[in-house]
């Protein structure tokens, strides 16, 4: 596993600038207002042919009575606790506050080390005045940086890994990435904090509270994956703020780079428009699909309920309705939100299936002359061979006389044979009629 290094302060002192920076990345949001990092955001840095995990956390805030504010203080003590070494970022052009003295206290008593980081210092000018911080008495060196252009970025780096033991690094290329995605305040937060057992994730009551997509290693049950929380999809014409704006644009980003999505949809509202459109964003990406239906505890039930809700959402999903739909509450008793990784796993298997064109041949020419293209002007279609494209999610190819002539409700029909045939269960196809 690899170090971890945590950057603390109060709030607005740029520690997310700082982490977009060491980094090299955007994948912080950083914005004028104060409080803008809510949960802990996880990036790498190799330094030197040393990595190690960059932790960004909320700014600490002590006896604030917003509910924000409170979290996000709970949030950077579990960072604190996480890291071998700690990056304690203050103000320059502000000198010491209150809430620096507080952010010392706490750092003190962690028995950890502590580097101290005077951000800010844009000119040689400001370099004096870093001083006044040796009255903290965190340490005994000041690193003056400034988090914009990168001055003194370098040093900082160097200070970083000289202080951190060689551990082994687990190779992560391989492993299953899952999307959990949803409307805001759907339980995605919850879901996460369910299968890991301790509050990764802010988790209130308030609809959009995870603002970054969170990415954490899951390795239980027999799970080996990485699950990505993220911010609550919203329509477009909801999105108002720029943190909203950043927020939908990492979603976006999350599936794009998942393997699996999985959509949380709350049981009392159904399949809605938004859920919709975060379906066809799936689809449009061709990642895995399996959707998860949340808070089925406050259902009243009866002896079909499940299936007539099943139906309903598929009828809302055609055509694309070979889909894996899961019922479960994740806060109350946590049912089936195992069964749903399990679902997951085998969409992940299915994504990667591939065909002998052999036996793609011998299933599909069979049902392709008991069943051919309807002819069009006249003109008979004739589909002789078909193929699996050598690509990243199952394409495939079917090889006639006049492929510009078959529609796309025939398409749909040898989907659906592929389907039966071959398993491709919570996976989008991807068909081409191709001239022989």
């Amino acid at each position: 596993m690899a170090n971890i290094v945590a950057i603390v302060g109060r709030p607005n002192v740029g520690k997310s600038t700082l982490f977009n920076r060491l980094t090299e990345s955007r994948q912080a949001i950083v914005d004028e207002a104060s409080g803008v990092t809510r949960d802990r955001h996880y990036g790498k840095v190799d330094w030197n042919g040393k990595e190690f995990t960059l932790i960004d956390t909320g700014g600490y805030i002590k006896g604030s009575d917003d509910i924000f504010e409170e979290e996000i203080r709970k949030q950077v003590m579990i960072a604190i606790e996480e890291a071998d070494l700690l990056v304690f970022v203050v103000d320059v052009t502000l000198g010491i506050t209150d809430l620096d003295q507080e952010v010392a206290n706490v750092l003190r008593r962690t028995n950890k080390k502590v580097i101290l980081v005077s951000n800010k210092v844009d000119n040689t000018a400001r370099i004096p005045d870093s001083s006044v911080f040796y009255g903290l008495g965190i340490s005994d060196d000041i690193y003056n940086v400034s988090s914009v252009s990168g001055s003194g970025t370098g040093e900082l780096l160097d200070e970083i890994v000289n202080n951190l033991e060689d551990k082994e690094i687990e190779e992560e290329e391989d492993l299953l990435k899952l999307a959990i995605v949803g409307r805001p305040n759907v339980g995605k937060s919850s879901l996460l904090n369910a299968l890991i057992g301790k509050e990764r994730n802010i988790v209130t009551n308030i609809a959009g509270t995870t603002r970054d997509a969170i990415s954490t290693r899951y390795t239980a049950f027999g799970f080996d994956m990485k699950l990505v929380d993220t911010a609550g999809l919203r329509k477009r014409g909801k999105v108002n703020e720029d943190l909203e704006f950043y927020s939908t644009m990492r979603t976006i980003r999350a599936i794009e780079n998942a393997d699996v999505c999985l959509l949380m949809i709350e049981a009392s509202e159904g399949i809605m428009s938004q859920d919709m459109n975060i379906l066809s964003l799936i689809i449009k990406n061709k990642k895995g699909l399996v959707i998860l239906v949340n808070k089925w505890d406050l259902i009243e039930k009866e002896t079909n309920t499940a299936k007539e809700f099943e139906k309903v959402i598929k009828q809302r999903l055609a055509p694309f309705t070979d889909v894996p739909i899961i019922f479960t509450s994740v806060t109350n008793n946590k049912q089936r939100i195992f069964k749903a990784l399990e679902e997951v796993v085998k969409v992940y298997e299915n994504r990667k299936r591939k065909v002998s064109t052999s036996k793609l041949n011998d299933v599909m020419l069979e049902i392709i002359n008991q069943n051919p293209p309807p002819a069009v002007k006249g003109k008979y279609i004739k589909i002789k061979f078909v193929n699996q494209l050598p690509t990243y999610t199952p394409t495939f190819a079917f090889y006639c006389n006049l492929p510009q002539y078959i529609k796309d409700p025939y398409k749909r029909f040898l989907e659906n044979k592929l389907r039966e045939n071959f398993d491709f269960k919570g996976v989008p196809l991807q068909l081409f009629m191709r001239k022989k």
